[in-house]
Order: structure tokens, then C-alpha cells, then sequence
């Protein structure tokens, strides 16, 4: 069993806790700190989204389309379908010659209430454009139109595009094709699962290892410029992804992914994290970040502080009243 990440107190009691997974790798791929079992097996789901853009950007396909690095920020990230979101991804699909009917993720409400509220005060409905993988999809279709593929069945395991897609997942991951654990993410596309120490592989390879190939390395070049320079495309407003990338002026890059998983790079040390929290609870994998990533002396006390929003969380009840508390526990320093 896991050992307990996340204390959630109500008064000075722990009502409910979050075990989990960390595992850290060093560029030659070794384990260089670890909590819980790292040979654990999960789907990183959308943490999986800056490897699914490696077919567009290998291809040349990318540049064929004259797609700028705000087109790819937002194909690789989890966004909040702000209005800054939407009329990106419409204007990616205007671009291909093609418009919302087009994605297959189905309509999603955006994430903020206050544009929900304003939604319904519209008398509108959620749409694809606002689900928060529509910038996944448009780049899945940028694919298709570049290789004049069929794009009414681009999700299918069998499309040649989900078929690149998973040489690459197999390459970064580090895992075998035949080894992949197939599945179908919350947005329909196809998805594989391998271990925790994997997911962390496979982050430390976005940013150490391109396997001796040109366009490979260009291609993460390319995602890791996009992700850092244009944080807000990659998750939005009070998100920690965009926040913390903010913060550290892109020498971290983060990325979420649903039922309590989270991946980083460190771009100076060459190392890649992996967090999964096993209830898939989301929110304990931003704390436990945050608190990794100053124990291990990759963030600075100042930048905690920034992100204090993300750490120790307050609950508070429907009258505002502070009736509780989560707390990060077991999450030592490397030499401890």
C-alpha cells in the first residue's frame, strides 16, 4: 500500500487522506528519489499531450502549415475553455479549412464558473470548442489535413496518425509497443498506460534524450518553447500548470492530468517527475508538487510563496467559515 501523501483535517481531526506515487529520474534515466511503488501502473492521460504533437512536428507537417508556437501551446495543454482558448482553437480549425463539428471530444462546460454563470445567463451551451482537449483535437486534425488522411476517423486506434502516435509514446516512454496498456481518454482518443517510473522517463526524455535524431530534438524544442513562452494556452487562469511555469520563468514545465496525476521537467538538472495520487482526487498532485519541488530545493522559498495558493489548502464551509485543513505529509527532502 502507498503511503499517505495528503492529510485532509476537519478542525484538528484528519477526516480523509491521499496516498500516492513520486518517482524522480536523473538524465541517464536512474531513480534518484522515490516514495511509494514506482513500478505502479497508470495512465498519464493528458500529461501524455506534448509526446501526441510529435507526429505533426517530426512530419514537417507543423511548419508546411505555417502554425505558430500558441497553435502548439494550446494543441498540448488542459485548458480552462476561456474565451482566449476558444477563439485560438477556432482560429487553428478556420486555418485548416475546417470548424468545431469537426472535433470528436464532445462539448465540455468551461472550467471557471464565472464563464459557466455567463454562459447560461446567454441562454448558450457548452460546446467542443470549450472542452479543454479542443486544442489536442485541432492538432490532431492539423495532421490529417497536412497528410490528406481521413478525418472522420482520426480517433481510431487504426489511423495512421493514432498509429505515429504510438511509435512515439513507446520511444519517450521508454516501454514497447506490445507492452502499452491500451484505453480511450475522457476526450475519446486513444490512451496507454505503463508504470510511474515510465511517466518519468518519458519527462526526462522530453528535454534529455532525442534519441539521435534531428527532427526529434527540434520537435521538443519546439513543445518546450511553446508550453514555457505561452503558459496561459497550456491551462489558463488559477491553474497551477500556467502558474507555476510562470513563476519559474519556464525552468520547470508541468502538466496535469486527470484522476490525480501530475508530470514535470527540470530543465536545468535534465530530471523528470512523475506524481500519481491513487483515489485520482485532483488537486492533492498540485500540493504534492509544491511541496516536492521545494524540498528538493527546485524552487525557491520566494516562489513557494507565489504559489502558496497550491500548498496548504484551507477548507472553509458554504458560510466562509475555515473548518479544516489539507496538508502535504511524507514528502521529505532527498537526503532524509
Amino acid at each position: 500500500m502507498n503511503p499517505i501523501l495528503v492529510e485532509v483535517f476537519r478542525g484538528n481531526a484528519v477526516e480523509s487522506f491521499h496516498r500516492g506515487v513520486i518517482c524522480v529520474v536523473n538524465e541517464a534515466g536512474e531513480v534518484i528519489y522515490s516514495i511509494g511503488d514506482i513500478n505502479q501502473v497508470a495512465f498519464p492521460r493528458s500529461a501524455m499531450k506534448y509526446f501526441q504533437h510529435l507526429p505533426l512536428l517530426v512530419s514537417g507537417a507543423f511548419d508546411q502549415l505555417n502554425l505558430s508556437l500558441e497553435d502548439l501551446a494550446i494543441m498540448c495543454g488542459s485548458h480552462n475553455g476561456e474565451k482566449m482558448h476558444e477563439d485560438l482553437v477556432s482560429k487553428i480549425l478556420g486555418g485548416l479549412q475546417l470548424g468545431e463539428s469537426d472535433l470528436q471530444c464532445g462539448a465540455q462546460a468551461p472550467t471557471l464558473k464565472k464563464d459557466l454563470y455567463l454562459m447560461i445567463k446567454n441562454d448558450k451551451d457548452p460546446t467542443q470548442l470549450h472542452n479543454n482537449c479542443s486544442g489536442k483535437h485541432a492538432g490532431f486534425l492539423a495532421w490529417c489535413k497536412a497528410h490528406h488522411a481521413d478525418i472522420k476517423s482520426y480517433l481510431s486506434p487504426n489511423h495512421p496518425l493514432q498509429i505515429e502516435i504510438k511509435k512515439y509514446i513507446s520511444m519517450f516512454y521508454e516501454v514497447p509497443e506490445n507492452e502499452l496498456i491500451p484505453a480511450i481518454d475522457g476526450c475519446s482518443a486513444p490512451i496507454y498506460g505503463m508504470s510511474v517510473y515510465k511517466q518519468a522517463i518519458a519527462y526526462k526524455n522530453l528535454i534529455a534524450n532525442h534519441f539521435g535524431d534531428d527532427n526529434i530534438t527540434e520537435a521538443c524544442k519546439k513543445i518546450v518553447s511553446a508550453v514555457t513562452k505561452y503558459p496561459e494556452l497550456v491551462a489558463g487562469t488559477q491553474r497551477y500548470c500556467t502558474d507555476l511555469m510562470k513563476i519559474t520563468n519556464g525552468r520547470i514545465i508541468g502538466k496535469t492530468g486527470a484522476d490525480g496525476v501530475y508530470s514535470l521537467s527540470i530543465l536545468d538538472k535534465k530530471w523528470g517527475i512523475a506524481i500519481k495520487i491513487d483515489d485520482g482526487k485532483m488537486g492533492p498532485q498540485y500540493q504534492v508538487a509544491q511541496e516536492l519541488l521545494l524540498n528538493l530545493e527546485l524552487i525557491t522559498t520566494e516562489e513557494y510563496k507565489l504559489l502558496d495558493a497550491y500548498g496548504e489548502c484551507e477548507i472553509k464551509n458554504f458560510a466562509g467559515i475555515k473548518v479544516g485543513r489539507s496538508v502535504v505529509v511524507n514528502v521529505p527532502p532527498m537526503n532524509q
